[in-house]
């Protein structure tokens, strides 16, 4: 049991580390910031804008570090804010703009040519088995969490 979670566990963090040296060294070579990569990916995905409470909950980061991105993108012209939305950027869907989209159909070219090469000798058979079980993991690790805050938290 303590070799699978050794194993589960530094196989997990170099996963992690190679994802994060793919994504600065390609966002080097645009000029561009990593922390970008998943935000542009996602609104590429959303023409009409995502808030930044959907991209906290799709990029799997906090309220602060999605502030900071799409503020640095806002001024670099990557993104909009939508002409209806209201006052508080939280809740402003933002929007790419024809420079974002250049950028995120970029990224998505590399993103799309990394996943085929870090796919290489797995059948399609294997990869569905392989995110069944890794989706299942994370749901029982993330189970676990909810239960360890319930126990923390004042009554």
């Amino acid at each position: 049991m303590i070799n699978r979670f050794e194993n589960f566990a530094t196989t997990i963090a170099q996963i992690y580390k190679n994802i994060q040296k793919i994504k600065k060294y390609h966002m080097r070579s645009l000029g561009l910031k990593s922390t970008y990569v998943m935000c542009l990916h996602h609104l590429s995905r959303v023409p009409g804008g995502l808030t930044a409470a959907d991209l906290c909950r799709l990029c799997k980061e906090n309220k602060a570090g999605i502030s900071r991105i799409l503020s640095d993108m806002a001024r670099e012209g990557f993104i909009r804010y939508a002409a209806e939305s209201d006052s508080r950027k939280y809740r402003a869907r933002a929007m790419l703009t024809s420079t974002g989209r250049k950028y995120a159909l970029q990224i998505n070219e590399r993103i799309e040519a990394a996943v085929a090469s870090g796919s290489l000798g797995i059948t399609e058979q294997e990869r569905e088995i392989f995110y069944r079980v890794l989706f299942r993991i994370a749901e029982n690790l993330n189970q676990i969490c909810i239960e360890l805050a319930e126990r923390t938290e004042p009554e």
